[in-house]
């Protein structure tokens, strides 16, 4: 990036401050754009360059054409790739990265972003996998630059009330925590498909396969689909884990866990027979390892002052039982959190202002927690030489990590102890591996 503001600001010398003045390296001057490329935008990339039209979208990256033109045609004056290492080669005057392709593919283009001085924007969860979340977070860390994970909710007002209402003893000493979702939106549980179809036009199949195991394509795999693979994605918790944990994780300053278990619900297949009767079959495990099961219940267990704090995670449909002060005839809704308390329950529904079950009251605490009024302009103003955001890579690493922890208990069904320092789980080298891949 340096080299290219030098460039810059021969260029525009009178209208830009002195980088001088603003230290650092390769920090932007405010009278600056930032010369962003986007990769993977087809989908949910279109919505995060959205978030930073102020800059200069500068070139495209898409392995499916198609399915990306509406993105090209917004920036008719952008360059267009398929190969993102061919545009990271190509490209040397690119300040940062905006990542929005499947799971499976954040880390390398990110390390490689990263390795060569860009600022990197990425899709939740970082990483598919533990030790590819960790290695991100290294590299970020050495190489000062500018990062941020896609969890728009990370320094909102809503969320941070939440923390502040926990932290100021809302519902005293936390005893237990419930968060649900209402994803997965796509199917899981899925057999790996037979039939053969034919590759779309416009699409480099071997590219969006990346480093995963080669299969052929299929649209149960793209453009949406991937979320429920193990190979390509992370399943309903992996989607939505970082959206809502991060609440959670600040309220009680969580740390690492010291264990995780998972437990499947049993599945219920209805078919039809030739008289029109229903009958239906159950599995107390997933039936086909490659993908994620229809729905569970994942609890990781924090060691804390006072004893141990489960939380617990439902998805697929499930639900916590309605805690007291929950009025009876009202089904809970699709998401939210319950910290309950010795002092009673706090409901978070992740907008809005949180409350407290019941008739008991709370006084609001002050606010102190910085708010970030805009997601990606705080990364931007980052990139730039101003604070970190609220979702950098640090803290991103450790919500990504928290969630694939989960995940590899989703695979296995099984309770396993944690090591965090040493990085596997003791006594267990199926689920160790699922570290790595």
């Amino acid at each position: 990036m340096s080299q290219q503001m030098g460039r810059r600001e021969m260029v525009a010398a009178a209208m830009a401050v002195p980088r001088s003045v603003l230290g650092g390296r390769g920090v932007a001057a405010p009278s600056d754009k930032l010369v962003i490329a986007g990769v993977g935008v087809g989908g949910v990339g279109q919505s995060y360059l959205k978030g930073c039209a102020s800059e200069k979208i500068a070139v495209l990256c898409d392995v499916d054409l198609n399915y990306a033109a509406k993105t090209f045609a917004t920036y008719p004056a952008a360059k267009v790739y398929q190969d993102y290492r061919v545009m990271l080669e190509k490209e040397k005057g690119i300040d940062a990265v905006v990542i929005g392709t499947p799971d499976h593919t954040h880390a390398q283009i990110a390390l490689a972003a990263l390795e060569l001085g860009k600022h990197v924007y990425c899709a939740k969860p970082m990483t598919r996998t533990v030790v590819e979340a960790r290695k991100l977070k290294e590299m970020a860390a050495e190489k000062k630059l500018a990062t941020q994970m896609s969890v728009q909710t990370c320094g909102s007002d809503d969320s941070l009330t939440t923390v502040e209402w926990v932290r100021a003893g809302a519902v005293g000493r936390v005893q237990r925590v419930d968060v649900w979702n209402d994803r997965p939106l796509w199917p899981q549980d899925l057999a790996r498909p037979k039939e053969q179809v034919p590759v779309p036009s416009g699409l480099n199949w071997d590219l969006w396969l990346g480093n995963a195991p080669k299969r052929p394509y299929h649209p149960l795999y793209h453009p949406f689909n991937f979320r429920g693979w193990v190979d390509f994605g992370t399943g309903a918790l992996g989607d939505m884990g970082c959206h809502t944990l991060h609440v959670i994780a600040l309220a009680l300053e969580l740390g690492a866990p010291i264990s995780v278990e998972a437990s499947r619900s049993l599945v219920k297949v209805f078919a039809e027979s030739g008289q029109g009767d229903l009958s239906w079959t159950r599995s107390r495990t997933a039936r086909h390892a490659e993908t994620f099961p229809h729905a569970s219940m994942v609890t990781w267990r924090f060691r804390k002052a006072g004893g141990v704090l489960p939380v617990t995670w439902y998805d697929g449909g499930l639900k916590p039982p309605k805690p007291e002060g929950w009025e009876r005839s009202k089904p809970l809704p699709d998401s939210g959190i319950l910290f309950h308390g010795e002092k009673g329950v706090l409901w978070s529904g992740f907008t809005g202002r949180p409350r407290m079950l019941g008739e008991r009251e709370f006084a609001a605490p002050p606010k102190t927690l910085k708010r970030t009024e805009e997601h990606y302009q705080e990364w931007i103003t980052a990139a730039k030489g101003g604070p970190a955001g609220a979702c950098e890579f640090g803290f991103g690493a450790y919500l990504t990590e928290l969630t694939l922890l989960g995940a590899v208990a989703q695979r296995t069904g099984r309770y396993l102890d944690w090591d965090s320092a040493a990085m596997k789980f003791p006594g267990d080298e199926e689920a160790t591996a699922m570290l790595r891949g």
